[in-house]
């Protein structure tokens, strides 16, 4: 394809300039941002927001960029967030990534040039159905595309531009971000909600174009540490336990209905991510969801309860569990302000979509945010299979998510 095709919309051009940026976080890293590629796009945004008139774009130490569009109204609109996260997942490769145009969509399989096993199916992706005549984006199938999340960031920035370039369109202050890390749940470390001040805000970081998520699930994570005998395996007769084993049998033991790949809808799950350790020292890794606290406990208590069992199965040997809290499902916070969510449901009605209301099986940088004090429920960006080669998005689908940030901050001027 040809990137200097005219009759590609700004949109697009912006996200396929942005995905070419390897942005890969990084789950052991101990830095912020855990990669410092992050920031290259990061200063790439810089100097787009500052070239279409928004002077004091800057990136902090963190790699957080931030600027101001000022409002135009001479009335009090509360100040309102858009945030995007610029890193991809560390799941699949962000490297070189090269996009590729399939236009005027009309159906069947799409195959991904680099690697004929990655193929889009309308049968496994069936809102590709809904993209009839449209133009997809994809990768050429050896990376991800990076949809999640620069899709966000290219719809923020074309919608700022478009405001600019149309002050008949009136609006409050409009607060911009893009966030690091989110990938890896780090994504709020070091986000300074009073510095950033607005009142409300959104992510864009959703999937099906129309749908405004305003629940995630709540999360904790769980740490299991088994203790074991180790003894010489040669006199090892009765004398020896293995952290190993016990830790095995406990994975081993976990309740498969509660898992990830039985799950769907409302339903929660525990779900092991490591498992690591000697004949000594065994330690286990899981990750705990539910849309509801009293689900979260109890799957928790399932986990202890199978701790003990472990310990009854080998004699000798201790179970230790430790639960951490990572987030909370947004929808606590949101009712208490429900125009929030209202007026992003108004702006994708006004944008010529249906707006439908969605829960994430997942977290955001707004479950923190909003859990935080800053209400954030996250709108859609247009993207589908998102951490895979088969990613894909419709151009169409992302022109709507520009119009219908255009829609919102001029809906919360209105009605202010």
């Amino acid at each position: 394809m040809t990137h200097h095709d005219q009759d590609i919309p700004t949109v697009a051009r912006r996200f396929m300039r942005y995905v070419a940026i390897d942005t890969q976080s990084q789950e052991e890293a101990t830095t912020y941002p855990s990669t410092e590629k992050q920031k290259d796009l990061g200063r790439l945004l810089v100097s787009e927001l500052k070239e279409i008139g928004l002077t004091d774009a800057e990136m902090d130490e963190w790699g957080y960029v931030f600027a101001t569009l000022p409002g135009n109204v001479d009335k009090a609109v509360p100040t309102i967030g858009l945030i995007s996260h610029v890193d991809t997942a560390p799941a699949v490769t962000g490297k070189d990534v090269k996009p590729v145009l399939h236009r005027n969509y009309q159906g069947g399989a799409l195959t991904l040039p680099a690697d004929p096993s990655a193929v889009i199916d309308p049968t496994e992706s069936p809102a590709l159905k809904n993209c009839m005549g449209h133009d997809i984006i994809t990768s050429d199938g050896s990376t991800l595309l990076g949809a999640d999340d620069k899709a966000g960031v290219a719809e923020i920035m074309t919608a700022v531009e478009y405001l600019i370039a149309h002050p008949e369109l009136k609006h409050g202050r409009v607060r911009i971000a893009f966030t690091c890390d989110e990938e890896i749940g780090r994504g709020t470390e070091h986000f300074d909600i009073e510095k950033f001040g607005a009142k409300f805000a959104y992510t864009i970081d959703g999937e099906t174009a129309g749908e405004i998520e305003n629940e995630t699930f709540c999360a904790d994570g769980a740490t299991v540490v088994f203790k074991g005998i180790n003894v010489h395996p040669g006199y090892a007769k009765n004398k020896l336990v293995s952290a190993i084993k016990a830790a095995s049998f406990f994975v081993r033991s976990l309740p498969p209905d509660f898992a990830p790949e039985t799950t769907e809808g409302r339903q929660g799950y525990l779900h092991p991510v490591s498992i690591s350790g000697t004949e000594e020292l065994g330690t286990v890794k899981l990750i705990v969801r539910d849309f509801e606290e009293d689900g979260l406990h109890r799957l928790e208590d399932v986990l202890r309860d199978l701790a003990e069992r472990t310990k009854k199965e080998f004699p000798g040997s201790d179970a230790q569990v430790t639960i951490e809290e990572q987030y909370r499902n947004m929808r606590m916070k949101l009712d208490e302000a429900p125009q929030v969510v209202e007026y992003a449901m108004e702006a994708v009605k006004r944008a010529g979509a249906k707006p439908g209301l969605s829960s994430i099986r997942g977290g955001t940088d707004g479950s923190k945010l909003t859990q935080m004090g800053l209400p954030t429920p996250n709108v859609f960006t247009g993207g589908h299979n998102f951490h895979a080669r088969t990613e894909w998005i419709s151009i169409q689908d992302m022109e709507l998510g520009v119009k219908t940030l255009v829609e919102l901050v001029q809906v919360w001027s209105e009605k202010s």
